[in-house]
């Protein structure tokens, strides 16, 4: 029987934006206190700095894989590109193509969330680099979802769904803090915090798996909905959608596909070609500024203990009023913009002073009214100069690569996330300070960058692109 469906009603968007504010709520709990539990275990700085780098790195080349599985699923279109660029490690590009995409989706819910209950039950260093691994390799939850939701959602639905999705994140992000900070203060509260995060995942779990994949039914692509991207999952069956998915895998513009490693080898060389000719500078300044801001980040729990003897309650406020902060800094771009004539070099050059400054300011704090002072600004001026280096990686680069230039971008990022953990447990070797002080001279370098390369990147760039 043919069921007919209205897709303007169809719950599957709500349904992953729900998990999408459970799933950064859940995260937001544990992540702020991992510092802190890793030194009660006996860890020395540099021994958590190690683990975390190898968390980035687990992140940095199974986001390659997952990028392949999805890639099948849409014919290898951007998210593909849009993924972190690396070796994929195990063959499960392969093994998604014969399990469907509602399983490769729970596989990574689950696993996650296993990780998260090994974390949990961590008593020593070894458990608990042991927990970050399956995170580490399978923690795409988010990727897949903003995928999906791409995929799914007709053209002119996907403004409002994607401002869902992206306020869903910001909630809980602010949430999750705030609740993890509390817990931890009470007897065994991080493994407290854990087996929540945990059982937040087993949830998603449960919302996916109970949602009806194979059931609902499409008749024709009403509502401005592509019926060849929407109906492998909503108008098939799991081993329809595998059929589907193996012969788009097979020919793409009638190519043969090629082996992943391939597509691999073949975006790298476009890349370093991209970044040696022109955009080397925007780069470098992109991973600068990130692993500074990662670094402030680093030990904020630990450090604001050790320097002012701040519980983990009242720092968890404060990151959840910093989230907030960063998530109304959005609002303040437009009217920044026009008052710099979209000029955003300058915008990112004075952003990334005004975040070096407050560096410089937290690092050498004597009181907990400046680390607020400093924290509050951080949050606007960290926010507008994420935006604004990617607005300028796209003026640079020219609109017609942008999937290209926004996945160098999230590449530039993992980089940076397998850099700050060792950077900050050296630092923090030598002070509570060191991480946030090694931060502000990182910003420092992509000032100097920034103003060696002004006259190639300043000016009109972002006027001439918009005319075009």
């Amino acid at each position: 029987m043919q069921i007919t469906v209205d897709y303007t009603h169809l719950p599957f968007d709500r349904l992953l934006v729900y998990c999408t504010m459970q799933d950064l709520f859940g995260v937001s709990m544990v992540v702020p206190l991992l510092s802190l539990h890793v030194k009660s275990l006996g860890a020395s700085p540099t021994v958590a700095g190690v683990v975390g780098s190898s968390y980035g790195i687990l992140q940095l080349f199974s986001s390659a894989v997952v990028g392949h599985i999805w890639g099948h699923f849409h014919g290898g279109g951007d998210f593909a590109v849009s993924q972190t660029l690396a070796v994929p490690c195990f063959p499960q590009g392969c093994w998604s193509d014969v399990v469907g995409r509602r399983s490769s989706l729970l596989a990574c819910i689950l696993l996650s969330a296993l990780g998260y209950l090994i974390l949990g039950a961590s008593t020593s260093v070894f458990l608990f680099a042991l927990a970050r691994v399956p995170v580490g390799i399978f923690k795409h939850t988010l990727s897949i979802s903003r995928a999906l939701l791409s995929d799914l959602v007709a053209e002119k639905e996907r403004p409002l769904v994607i401002g869902r999705f992206n306020t869903a994140s910001s909630v809980g992000f602010i949430l999750g803090p705030m609740v993890g900070g509390y817990l931890t203060e009470l007897d065994d509260g991080f493994y407290l915090t854990a087996f929540i995060c945990f059982s937040v995942f087993i949830l998603n779990a449960g919302l996916v798996w109970l949602f009806p994949w194979s059931e609902v039914k499409l008749n024709s692509t009403k509502h401005g909905l592509r019926l060849g991207k929407s109906h492998a999952l909503l108008g098939k069956t799991d081993r329809e959608v595998q059929e589907a998915a193996t012969r788009r895998g097979t020919t793409v513009s009638g190519k043969p596909a090629r082996l992943p490693w391939m597509e691999v080898v073949s975006t790298l060389r476009d890349m370093k070609s991209l970044i040696v000719s022109e955009m080397w500078d925007i780069f470098l300044v992109r991973l600068l500024m990130g692993v500074a801001v990662m670094l402030y980040y680093s030990n904020f729990v630990l450090a604001l203990e050790e320097r002012f003897g701040v519980r983990p309650k009242t720092t968890g406020y404060l990151i959840s009023y910093s989230s907030a902060l960063g998530a109304l800094a959005g609002f303040t771009l437009g009217p920044i913009l026009r008052l710099y004539k979209h000029n955003s070099h300058a915008v990112l050059l004075h952003s990334s002073v005004l975040t070096f400054t407050l560096l410089l300011l937290y690092s050498t704090a004597h009181t907990m009214g400046i680390v607020v002072f400093s924290s509050t600004l951080l949050s606007f001026s960290t926010a507008i100069g994420r935006t604004c280096i990617t607005d300028l990686q796209l003026t640079v680069g020219g609109a017609q690569a942008s999937g290209t230039l926004i996945g160098m971008g999230q590449s530039v990022t993992a980089v940076g996330r397998v850099i700050a953990p060792l950077l900050s447990g050296v630092a923090q070797e030598v002070s509570p300070c060191g991480p946030p002080s090694l931060g502000a001279a990182l910003a420092l370098v992509a000032i100097i960058v920034m103003s060696v390369s002004r006259p190639r990147c300043g000016g009109d760039g972002s006027d001439k692109l918009k005319s075009e």
